[in-house]
């Protein structure tokens, strides 16, 4: 089935523990586009609450766009006590190469603070081609990719 047909945001709760509820998250959520990424940071925290997860566990920093994703996460990542970190974000295709350089400076920045921290580090950046696709993907009629990024993390935990 095409992915433009369904809710992309079903995932299986296999393997998920109620130890979920002792963890603390960190979420780093981009200002930049924020009708968006408060779509995220909202579907990724009912997902959590969803485990068990208290709001006292579920610390959130923003920072001022995608780019500096990485920075913010590898700050949460470095404190003790946080056990996994969630990025959110959007980057829209514009006219220009800009969204490839910072897509990709951001994916490789996650990656790298999750593989220096030992910790899950989750890329929940929305790359769509327009706002309308970035809506839908941010609890529209594809579901919430916030949702995903934070179950995402659950089940990193989970390991």
């Amino acid at each position: 089935m095409a992915s433009n047909l369904k809710n992309l945001s079903q995932y299986s709760e296999k393997n998920i523990t109620e130890a979920v509820k002792d963890y603390v998250f960190g979420i780093v959520v981009a200002e930049w586009n924020s009708e968006v990424t408060e779509a995220l940071y909202n579907g990724a925290v009912e997902t959590l609450r969803k485990y068990g997860v208290p709001d006292n566990q579920i610390i959130r920093k923003n920072v001022p766009g995608s780019f500096e994703l990485s920075l913010g996460a590898q700050w949460l990542a470095e404190q003790n006590g946080i056990h996994a970190v969630i990025c959110l974000g959007c980057v829209i295709q514009g006219e220009t190469r800009h969204f490839d350089f910072i897509c990709s400076a951001v994916a490789h920045g996650v990656t790298n603070v999750s593989l220096k921290y030992n910790k899950p580090v989750i890329f929940g950046v929305l790359t769509p081609d327009n706002q309308q696709q970035a809506l839908d993907r941010a609890g529209g009629k594809h579901g919430n990719k916030g949702d995903e990024a934070a179950a995402t993390a659950v089940k990193m935990l989970c390991f």
